[in-house]
């Protein structure tokens, strides 16, 4: 035989009730001997413990009982039900008039929903065929008298179903879950999820081949998929697995199922009642390979707080704690003495967290006055997230993860065999801690969730890039790039399954007005992980929101100079703010686009070295100009002018020729040194003669020409095989808080390596002491959308490996 069971939402009017029909009808034209175990239909124990509040507040609940009675008689030819409504009125009648019930009574009423939900079966049954009888398990399973969680009197339940099986072979029993009754008579409920355990003990009664638990998933999953949009099914797990999984409030399970299934070694398999053709999860005895299995959440939780000095190390504290919650029948699920320096933290049930404190608080009475205990605290806002099969070897993984993305845990605990560990985490925070934990764990792919603001000629490059790339990094690197923000200076759009390839087009028509804090809220709302802000404007007001997103777990990357090159105190504001939140910040195409320059500064600054001047041409746009104009029989207007036509420059060249760029760039790199220098402090040679500095760009542009005259002077002016060219230069001793930064046009041989440069490259030449006067030379592509966003990219990647 087999004991099949089905879930509230399986028996739900509609769709879940016919599958459960053509599930039964199929193994009974199949001649398999099967018994089912049916819950109350939908949501029907709710409704009936709403309609005891009612009638205790005398609340008129007319209403809702005969919206109750339509939905439990929807679908039935004629009301089979009239014995039990008449009860149950009676019932919510007689609460209503003592203004009050007890666990008795309450239990009398909700033990209905399994009434009608097996009765209703049973008829459905018979009018297709099918002869199935209705089975009212309060005279097969008899109980202690502890209403709302009675325990089975296991040898007279047992005789009682062997009894009556032996006696109704020849139909389809159709047994109510969750209740049974005293020796008494007296109806009692076997507390949370009691339908599994109903169906566990008659499989156990009955030596049943198998108990197939019927609900709307597809079996265990490495956690709750309504959470976790990347959970994944488990095939197989073993007895004692899927009882820590029950222990640590796995919904599916029961805690005590599986204690009855184990004796007999009767397996267990968890199937979806709208999916019949997936196997679902089979729960054998069979030990499974050792591993993480799943995460599950505790919620409507409290974390009781005791602290004091005289807590740690005194003997009989604990004793006297589990004294008060064996008094006021308070199941403790975890307790720690780290949630504070001096205390002890304990998760008790919500409902039972004012008896607890109040016990407490009466029991450590002496102790507030000797100054023992200082403080008894509830905090209501917590859920309980537990890793079955975690051990502390490789714990460090999982919790990197929460700190890395600003989760920090307020409790920690780990079982006696190491093999689970149990957060307390905020309940503002526990579904994102539960996606940051489940992708660290188990993710294929490590999931960044990347914001950019700006979509010009490099963010929109930035953007191709990435999604041209994804899939082959995703595949190559376990690294998946997800888009789930694009912005610009007006209009975001926002996606937390990441924007597709069309993405202009629906920015333009279905963007909405924004403030970043709407891409902070956003990202929070959706629990999102592993979050990167990429700043490609050129905005000087953008940056001010380097600070809040930093505070709200975002790494930054900028291809914007803007935050390294205004003032010092803003410099060291951010750098502050990015420790104090262990948060990255990369702007490596800040100086020389995509070369990797910025790297090694840094790297050779924190090694010790002692770098003594740093030399270059910093753009690519002033390379260009004058690494041809030095070389061929050209006006200066004219190669100035080609390169405006090849677009090297911006719209009004004179953001080029005034050097400003160029100490915005040097300074970055001097501050990567630690010098406080500020930009007013560089000495910049600026290109653009008095007289044509102020006007419009057009008028610029018409008046070229008078550059010819000065600059062919400057040419002329060189010696022999020398060639012109504009660089930042910082100098003097590095090793003071303020260093020496000059961008001027100079003259160089043309062997030499800045002399050798071509097109529009960079150089950067790296002057330290170990190296002498030999440099280390960088050189390459200095400019162009394109370089800059694969810069971009890959400082996008440098982070992402960080996370793995």
């Amino acid at each position: 035989m087999k004991i099949l069971k089905f879930g509230g939402k399986s028996l739900a009017n509609g769709e879940g009730l016919q599958k459960v029909i053509q599930t039964i009808a199929q193994k009974y034209f199949n001649n398999e001997p099967i018994a089912v175990v049916v819950s109350a239909r939908g949501n029907a124990t709710d409704e009936l413990v709403i309609l005891l509040k009612k009638a205790q507040a005398n609340i008129n609940f007319q209403a809702d009982f005969e919206q109750f009675k339509k939905y439990q008689l929807e679908g039935l030819k004629e009301n089979i039900f009239e014995e039990e409504f008449s009860v149950l009125q009676k019932l919510l009648e007689g609460v209503s008039l003592l203004g009050d019930y007890s666990e008795k009574i309450k239990d009398q009423v909700i033990a209905y929903g399994e009434i009608l939900s097996a009765k209703y079966v049973a008829n459905v049954l018979n009018e297709n065929s099918i002869k199935a009888q209705f089975t009212d398990s309060r005279q097969l399973i008899k109980t202690d008298i502890n209403f709302g969680n009675a325990q089975p009197i296991d040898a007279v339940s047992k005789r009682n179903v062997l009894d009556y099986f032996e006696k109704n072979t020849d139909k389809v029993n159709i047994v109510t879950g969750f209740i049974g009754s005293t020796l008494h008579n007296e109806t009692t409920t076997l507390g949370r999820n009691g339908s599994n355990y109903t169906a566990s003990l008659l499989a156990n009664y009955l030596n049943a081949e198998e108990f197939q638990n019927y609900t709307h998933v597809d079996g265990i999953f490495t956690a709750n998929p309504d959470l976790v949009a990347d959970a994944k099914k488990i095939e197989r797990l073993s007895f004692n697995e899927a009882n820590e999984l029950a222990n640590f409030g796995a919904q599916i399970l029961h805690a005590k199922t599986i204690i009855p299934l184990v004796e007999k070694n009767i397996p267990l398999r968890i199937l979806n009642t709208f999916n019949p053709e997936n196997d679902g999860t089979l729960i054998t005895s069979e030990q499974t390979n050792e591993g993480i299995k799943s995460l599950s959440v505790l919620t409507n939780v409290s974390l009781i707080n005791l602290e004091g000095r005289g807590l740690l190390g005194k003997t009989g504290v604990d004793a006297r704690i589990f004294r008060v919650m064996a008094e006021n029948d308070i199941s403790v699920s975890i307790i720690s003495q780290g949630s504070s320096e001096r205390g002890i933290g304990l998760v008790v049930s919500s409902d039972k967290a004012s008896k607890a404190l109040v016990g407490l608080e009466k029991e450590f009475e002496t102790d507030f006055y000797t100054k023992d205990v200082n403080k008894i605290s509830v905090n209501d806002n917590i859920a309980v997230i537990s890793i079955i099969g975690q051990d502390l070897t490789n714990f460090h993984k999982p919790y990197t993860a929460l700190i890395r993305n600003k989760i920090t845990p307020i409790l920690l605990n780990n079982t006696v065999t190491g093999r689970n560990i149990s957060l307390v985490i905020s309940q503002d925070e526990f579904k994102r801690a539960l996606n940051v934990i489940h992708g660290e764990i188990f993710g294929v792919a490590k999931k960044i969730n990347i914001a950019i603001f700006g979509h010009g000629t490099v963010g929109g490059t930035l953007i191709s890039q990435i999604l041209e790339s994804a899939k082959n990094i995703e595949k190559r690197k376990g690294i998946k790039l997800n888009v789930f923000a694009i912005a610009n200076s007006k209009k975001v759009l926002l996606n937390k399954f990441g924007i597709s390839e069309n993405w202009k087009a629906t920015l333009e028509d279905k963007g909405q007005d924004y403030k970043v804090e709407d891409v902070i809220a956003y990202a929070k709302e959706h629990h999102l992980e592993n979050l990167i802000a990429i700043d490609n404007t050129a905005s000087t007001a953008f940056i001010e929101n380097y600070i809040s997103l930093a505070e709200n777990s975002f790494d930054l990357i900028s291809s914007n100079k803007v935050a390294n090159t205004v003032s010092f105190d803003f410099y060291k504001k951010l750098r502050k703010v990015l420790k104090e939140n262990q948060k990255e910040y990369l702007y490596e195409t800040n100086v020389g686009a995509g070369l990797p320059l910025i790297d090694t500064i840094k790297l050779l600054h924190l090694s010790g070295e002692n770098i003594t001047k740093i030399k270059g041409v910093f753009s690519g746009t002033l390379s260009y100009l004058f690494n041809n104009f030095s070389v061929e029989n050209k006006k200066f207007s004219e190669v100035l002018q080609e390169a405006i036509d090849k677009g090297f420059t911006e719209p009004d060249p004179r953001e080029d020729l005034n050097g400003n760029d160029v100490g915005r760039k040097l300074l970055i790199l001097a501050r990567e040194l630690d010098l406080q220098n500020e930009f007013e402090e560089i000495q910049i040679q600026n290109l653009i003669p008095e007289a044509l500095r102020e006007g419009s760009a057009a008028d610029f542009l018409k008046r070229l020409s008078e550059l010819d005259g000065i600059y062919q002077n400057i040419k002329d002016a060189q010696g022999p095989n020398e060639v012109l060219r504009y660089i930042g230069e910082l100098s003097g001793d590095l090793q003071q808080d303020k260093g020496k930064l000059e961008v001027k046009l100079i003259s160089v041989p043309a062997n030499s390596a800045l002399g050798s440069l071509k097109g529009s490259d960079s150089i950067f030449e790296i002057y330290t002491e170990s190296y002498g006067e030999q440099p280390i030379v960088i050189q390459g592509a200095g400019a162009g959308a394109s370089v800059t966003a694969r810069g971009v990219f890959g400082d996008i990647l440098r982070l992402s490996e960080k996370k793995l």
